[in-house]
């Protein structure tokens, strides 16, 4: 699969990340997304996270699914489970919980929108029995470490990534994290 098409992107998404403050960083190994054969017994449009593997998978219609290298959380700050997309929202502000400010000291009690923020260009905010998880599927300021597991247990992924992702992913999907 080509990268997203210019055409998916906004006036703003196109403004903010052509300013973005860091290293533009476009994966040509594994972690580019791909359509992939990918045999599961979940339905069209459910989102799949292979955190083993560092591999986000939207499920497609026979066999097939829509690949994205992600970066997931530590062993211990991870999420696992099944969720549903409760939200969703473009350039979302981040607001640190207590326990990422007492395991990193100085953070702000909020960082504004835009290319600079943690959560990148898009956040999909996963939901269970009705309750917000605090754990996301978002985009990211580093997209230097791609296929790393270092985040507070969030999904990150390329801005351009989850902007595609966004745009395919209705509020309600099912998710589920391996």
């Amino acid at each position: 699969m080509s990268p997203t098409p210019d055409s998916v992107l906004n006036p703003r998404d196109k403004q903010l990340l052509a300013n973005a403050p860091y290293t533009k960083v476009r994966p040509q190994n594994q972690y580019a997304r791909h359509f992939v054969d990918y045999k599961t017994n979940k339905k069209p449009g459910t989102v799949i996270v292979d955190t083993p593997n560092k591999y986000l998978y939207l499920v497609q219609e026979d066999g097939k699914a829509v690949r994205y290298g992600v970066t997931v959380g530590e062993e211990a700050l991870a999420f696992s489970g099944t969720a549903k997309v409760g939200r969703k929202a473009e350039w979302p502000g981040w607001t640190p919980t207590p326990a990422i400010h007492s395991r990193i000291p100085g953070l702000p009690a909020y960082v504004t929108p835009g290319p600079h923020n943690p959560m990148g260009a898009r956040g999909l905010y996963l939901y269970q029995n009705g309750r917000d998880t605090l754990y996301r599927i978002h985009g990211t300021n580093q997209p230097e470490l791609l296929g790393q597991a270092i985040s507070s247990g969030c999904i990150r992924m390329l801005n351009e990534d989850v902007i595609d992702l966004y745009n395919r992913v209705p509020v309600g999907a099912e998710v589920v994290v391996l």
